[in-house]
């Protein structure tokens, strides 16, 4: 039996920001007061910090299997707890895709041992893999992958029967991809005519363009209304997506939609400076866009916030348009870019903790995680709001070991992140063994 307190904390939970000590015992948390006396094998004063529930991330590539020369599982979920982040779910497309159970529960056991932080694994759609998402058991899994827009290999689900098919029978969340494909290579064609290989970076948000997104955001829409599927839009990148959904509180929301930090900070204008280290899909795109999804965060018509975390190495970053690939990892300073807009005003801490943790945590009905309460395990993490931090090499956990915030100061710092109620980063170092658990969700969730 372990046992800790974290004493004269900041702690904010469920809308309110309040004054309390939390015990901790065994991985859970025991009790939460505004003084505790029981004794503790460990004490941590918290005065002048705030204590989080951990940034639950609904969408990251970890690369692993296959694509281990750009990441692994235990060197990103390294850098989500000192990001704190205590849970992920990871999406399909390794090498091999996670297409099938048995695919599905070798990266179950390769997280095993090696995962800082709580994990799960979507299942990933296909053409032709619809018994496999059928027979998926919803306890176990957090969701299952469509991608409705370019991807690679055979998960580019776009024969209409097949999302029919689909959007009807899925046991449990779908989690999409939108961008109109046909659009894209249409688009594609008429900027390799004018720039060859050479298009600038600043056309990406052109190129994967907004009508493809609303298109494809649309349709997936449309899809859920039909079949009353519980659908989770990732990554919106435009103001017209965003008045494709409810605003207000989650609850009893069956569509939801997510926005990613890097959506959330830069604008297209940062493509001349960062060029290719921002190029992601959906691409970032305009201030005004930058704006109205922030927009939709404050006003509920989006619910949560994630990374879509995608690391590539420095020299393929490096390569021309059409040769770079998409993607930039974010999981080791997301929290405290998403707190640094905090402290500029954009966002309450209450909205951030909302639509990191508690929201993530509901959408997906995940058990015991994403709230402090007494019973639940302690998933947690201290945040110092007046202590700057800046991104440099030196301090990344990374495998492709660079950052798109290079150098970039944040107002608010990561202090200690706890998971399964182990003290696993404190004052800048990692201090216990990977303690991730696989993550557990309510039986029934259609």
């Amino acid at each position: 039996m372990s046992s800790l307190i974290i004493t004269n904390a900041t702690l904010v939970n469920e809308g309110s920001i309040t004054q309390s000590d939390v015990l901790i015992r065994n991985g859970r948390i025991e009790k939460i007061a505004p003084h505790i006396s029981a004794e503790a094998e460990t004490i941590i004063d918290a005065k002048g910090k705030y204590l989080l529930p951990g940034m639950i991330d609904d969408q990251v590539h970890f690369r692993e299997p296959g694509l281990t020369h750009k990441g692994r599982i235990v060197t990103e979920s390294k850098a989500c707890i000192m990001g704190g982040i205590t849970s992920f779910m990871e999406m399909p497309n390794t090498k091999p895709p996670a297409v099938t159970r048995a695919s599905l529960e070798d990266k179950y056991a390769m997280a095993k041992g090696n995962a800082y932080a709580n994990y799960s694994f979507y299942l990933g759609a296909t053409n032709d893999n619809i018994e496999e998402i059928k027979a998926i058991d919803p306890a176990n899994v957090c969701g299952v992958k469509v991608f409705m827009g370019a991807s690679t290999g055979n998960m580019l689900v776009d024969e209409a029967k097949t999302l029919e098919g689909i959007f009807r029978e899925s046991p449990m969340i779908i989690a999409t991809h939108c961008e109109n494909t046909p659009t894209i290579l249409a688009n594609e064609a008429k900027w390799r005519e004018q720039y060859g290989e050479q298009v600038p970076f600043n056309q990406h948000g052109i190129v994967r363009s907004r009508e493809a997104c609303y298109a494809s955001s649309s349709s997936a829409v449309g899809l859920a209304k039909k079949y009353d599927a519980p659908l989770h839009v990732l990554h919106i990148t435009t103001k017209e997506e965003c008045d494709l959904f409810a605003a207000g509180d989650l609850a009893g929301k069956p569509i939801t939609a997510e926005a990613c930090v890097h959506h959330l900070w830069f604008t297209d204008a940062d493509y001349d400076l960062l060029g290719g280290l921002i190029k992601c899909n959906p691409a970032i795109k305009t201030l005004e866009d930058r704006e109205a999804i922030r927009a939709a965060v404050r006003d509920g018509r989006i619910d949560v916030i994630a990374t879509d975390h995608a690391p590539h190495t420095w020299d393929e970053k490096q390569q021309s348009y059409f040769g770079c690939p998409s993607g930039l990892p974010l999981v080791q300073y997301a929290l405290p870019a998403l707190l640094t807009l905090v402290n500029q005003g954009v966002f309450s801490i209450e909205q951030v903790v909302h639509k990191t943790s508690h929201a993530v945590a509901a959408r997906y009905g995940m058990i015991d995680r994403g709230f402090i309460r007494e019973g639940y395990w302690a998933d947690l993490v201290l945040v110092d709001m007046k202590q700057p931090i800046i991104d440099t090499p030196d301090r990344l956990a990374y495998l492709c070991g660079w950052s798109p915030f290079n150098g970039q100061e944040f107002s608010a710092s990561i202090s200690s992140t706890f998971v399964n109620g182990q003290l696993v980063y404190h004052n800048g170092e990692t201090v216990h063994r990977p303690v991730g658990q696989r993550l557990a969700f309510q039986a029934q969730r259609r």
